[in-house]
């Protein structure tokens, strides 16, 4: 009998982890975002997305009101597992998403998943693009209908969206770091309220947007990974010209195959550890608000939700073992 309920027993516990909930969802509480519906997508190999997204969006749950839903890429096992980039789990909260917020790879997701995405970016949802969203797609078969937003297409779903795609890393990756500086004709942008001494780690990529955006700041190569390293010598560049700091936050207003109109913040910037910047995480939360049409507050609280150790990043590096259900409130 007690072999009989033993059996019973990891039965029903292996059924349970074959069903246990592969997304994380924050409830909002009291704030000017209470009632909207804010889908992070989490998926890129390199810039541990599936570390940042989840303290972006308990910021915003909990500071400021908003529900959020973390999706993720996982593996067969349901752990998380950025290189599956087929894979996103629970797309069907993207139904009834107010806004969005990426961080995105080449991802080459099946036409169902697409299907959802573009249903929110046609309603005209507000986008916050992070890091590697420029490139988002790639590896979707030349046959499907969503084949226009791969990133060799005419620069993907980051040229036609967003801005701009993946052109080249204009700093020295892993060894110069980036300082934000801020645009003058940008500085009294409600967006910007608040925002000040942007630092990353990450190094700056190439970028040169349409005229159609409106550049917030660009990036200043360091010759070094620390906020006090001195600037780069930008003539060090093969082609030998002293060209001008490249975009890296701009904003956009874009009309979609619907005929409505998407609000954009995109920024090169982003990887998890990139938002230990109070100045960065508070762009990404004024630019949710900016987006919705709610008013951006003076200095937003962008204060961490618990413990925040990002990882560094780089291909191979994310933690192995993961499950999205690590990632919900303590």
């Amino acid at each position: 009998m007690r072999i009989f309920a033993a059996i019973v027993l990891a039965t029903t516990l292996s059924l349970a982890a074959l069903h246990a909930k592969d997304w994380v969802e924050y409830e909002g509480k009291a704030g000017p975002g209470k009632g909207k519906h804010i889908v992070f997508l989490a998926g890129d190999e390199e810039y541990r997305s599936e570390e940042a997204l989840p303290q972006m969006a308990k910021i915003l749950s909990q500071r400021h009101g908003f529900k959020c839903t973390v999706l993720f890429s996982v593996n067969t096992n349901g752990l998380i597992d950025p290189t599956a980039g087929g894979s996103l789990t629970h797309p069907e909260a993207l139904d009834s998403a107010d806004a969005i917020v990426m961080s995105l790879r080449y991802r080459h997701w099946p036409d169902s998943t697409m299907e959802k995405l573009e249903a929110a970016v046609n309603r005209g949802v507000p986008i916050v693009a992070l890091r590697t969203s420029t490139h988002a797609f790639n590896g979707i078969p030349k046959d499907s209908p969503f084949a226009k937003w791969n990133s060799g297409n005419k620069g993907g779903f980051g040229r036609q969206v967003l801005g701009e795609t993946w052109v080249d890393h204009w700093g020295k990756h892993k060894s110069e770091a980036t300082r934000a500086i801020f645009e003058e004709s940008a500085k009294s942008d409600p967006i910007m309220r608040g925002v000040a001494d942007i630092f990353g780690t990450t190094d700056v990529y190439e970028a040169h947007p349409p005229a159609d955006v409106k550049i917030l700041f660009r990036g200043q190569s360091l010759v070094g990974m620390k906020p006090t390293d001195a600037p780069a010598d930008y003539k060090r560049k093969t082609q030998g010209i002293n060209d001008p700091m490249m975009p890296i936050a701009w904003t956009r207003e874009v009309k979609n195959d619907a005929g409505k109109v998407n609000k954009v913040l995109c920024t090169t910037m982003g990887a998890a550890t990139d938002l230990e910047s109070e100045g960065l995480r508070r762009l990404i939360v004024n630019g949710v608000y900016w987006g919705l049409g709610l008013e951006v507050p003076a200095k937003a609280n962008v204060e961490v939700v618990g413990e925040y150790k990002p990882t560094m990043y780089g291909f191979g590096g994310f933690k192995k073992d993961t499950k999205p259900g690590d990632y919900d409130l303590k």
